[in-house]
């Protein structure tokens, strides 16, 4: 199964990324398969320091930043427990990896880890139509190289939607954002 997160890695130079990720995950949550692309500073970052943290979080708004390069303050972090990472303060729960395996031979890196510490902050406040909507757009905004226009454009006009019928302050700031962005974009 695919869980969407957020996962934070630190460079050579101690530099946080924050980076919106999809890992294939089991059940248990001991280990997470992510598939960076290898043109990504998450893959140089797990490359040069084999650990990093992935945040199971309820605010697209964080995702939506983060998808598209717009997080223009780093959101609040405190040290992770066993890993040399950090762990966002506004995450639901969080879980502490370490890289077992990398496999470079395709476009997708192919990365193994194992989770070594799990910890939680709070409930999830729930997903309703439009945080969904939203996780979907940004994830069409990270695929702009991927996919045809047409169908980036297509699918956005479909989310519209359940934003517009469904969302808070925060799901439309979103959704506008992620929007602007794809209109701005070659």
């Amino acid at each position: 199964m695919i869980l969407e997160g957020i996962v934070t890695s630190v460079s050579r130079a101690g530099e946080l990324n924050i980076a919106p990720m999809g890992p294939i995950v089991d059940e248990s949550m001991t280990w997470l398969h992510l598939r960076p692309f290898q043109t990504s500073q998450t893959f140089r970052n797990l490359s040069e320091h084999p650990q990093g943290v992935l945040h199971v979080v309820d605010d697209v708004l964080l995702i939506a930043k983060a998808a598209i390069g717009k997080l223009e303050e780093t959101p609040e972090t405190f040290p992770a427990e066993r890993v040399a990472g950090q762990v966002l303060k506004s995450a639901c729960r969080w879980y502490e990896f370490e890289i077992e395996s990398i496999d470079t031979s395709h476009e997708r890196t192919d990365i193994r880890a194992r989770v070594v510490h799990v910890g939680r902050l709070r409930d999830v406040f729930g997903f309703n139509r439009a945080k969904h909507a939203v996780l979907e757009a940004a994830i069409l905004a990270t695929r702009l190289h991927l996919l045809p226009r047409e169908e980036i454009d297509r699918q956005l006009a479909a989310l519209r939607s359940p934003v517009e019928k469904t969302a808070g302050p925060t799901e439309l700031a979103a959704f506008e954002l992620i929007c602007e962005f794809v209109a701005s974009s070659p």
